[in-house]
């Protein structure tokens, strides 16, 4: 055998090694990209049983258990201002097989009470979903016809008419403090655990006005409840005749995203398959239409890109609350 023949075998030889390696690394890489649920998945619902974000999860949920040929379990973990879902992260393993449903509650949680988990720490960000609407609205029957009305009353007769929203430190909570500051009128604040349980209460005269989201949309279409302003930027499509509060003399403007969260270290290959499952569920040519029912538009924000949101908010968000009184600064 030649010296030229006997290098090439021996380099041959050196290298199959390598290749044996650089072929099962990317078998591997293959089989990772190519993560699919065997067993049902579970996602913690942090609002109220029958809510939006219920019936928005479970219609998620059935087609992305469709797609994958398994079950999605919507499972309530309703409570601590809609933060009680997402802070059971830390106690799952990173496997997919458990996630939560995270509203921007989340973000401003610690900056106001002691809590076990850090929002940018212990949670891997999926997907974004959907942002609640939010508006200031009354039975049909109050003698409330303006949110003028409203505040003259607030500030006639203080602390006498009851406002309910998703929990103390949410958006509908904070919507309320910064009217009051804006205006002198104060309310009485009753926490419930989502619009399934307020939409109730004030329907059954317990409270008197809500300001939150449009789990309340339905109920001006049948006409029990009547809209007295907008808290978005400029006047809403669907109710042209509504001001919003700030064309009342109230700069708020409630922001109230919400989306997918799972345990941190979340496996990279896993995190995008699910962000891929339920991106293609939003894409259902039913989801607008359950959105519209309650006036809400998609939020849809990749991982990257909602974990970017994530971390922004939570720093921005501080100097809100802490004039609120609700954190120190």
């Amino acid at each position: 055998m030649t010296g030229i023949k006997r290098r090439g075998v021996l380099a041959a030889a050196l290298a199959a090694p390598a290749l044996a390696r650089l072929g099962e690394a990317r078998a591997q890489t293959q089989a990772q990209a190519a993560w699919k649920p065997d067993k049902p998945i579970t996602v913690y619902n942090p609002l109220a049983a029958g809510g939006v974000c219920d019936v928005h999860l479970r219609f998620l949920g059935e087609r992305v258990g469709r797609k994958w040929g398994t079950q999605v379990i919507v499972d309530i973990k309703a409570g601590a201002g809609a933060t009680l879902a997402a802070a059971q992260m830390p106690n799952v393993k990173p496997d997919g097989y458990t996630i939560a449903c995270m509203t921007i509650n989340s973000l401003r949680y610690p900056h106001y009470q002691q809590a076990a988990w850090h929002p940018l720490r212990d949670f891997s960000y999926i997907i974004g979903l959907s942002e609640f609407t939010f508006g200031v609205v009354v039975r049909a029957d109050s003698p409330y016809q303006t949110i003028q009305d409203l505040i003259a009353a607030g500030k006639r007769e203080p602390e006498k008419l009851n406002y309910g929203t998703s929990g103390v430190g949410g958006t509908g909570h904070l919507l309320m403090i910064e009217t009051e500051q804006a205006t002198g009128a104060r309310f009485t604040h009753i926490p419930y655990k989502g619009g399934a349980e307020w939409m109730p209460a004030l329907l059954g005269g317990h409270i008197q006005f809500v300001p939150d989201g449009a789990a309340w949309a339905p109920f001006v279409e049948n006409g029990q409840v009547r809209v007295l302003a907008m808290a978005t930027e400029k006047r809403f499509g669907k109710y042209p005749d509504k001001p919003t509060l700030i064309e009342s003399g109230i700069n708020a403007v409630a922001v109230s995203p919400y989306g997918l969260v799972g345990p941190k270290d979340l496996p990279p290959q896993v995190v995008q398959a699910l962000h891929d499952a339920f991106k293609e569920a939003m894409a259902d040519p039913g989801h607008q239409p359950l959105l519209d029912r309650f006036i809400q538009e998609p939020w849809y924000r990749d991982p990257a890109q909602f974990r970017a949101f994530a971390e922004k908010y939570y720093v921005d968000v501080k100097p809100t609350l802490v004039k609120a009184g609700l954190a120190k600064s």
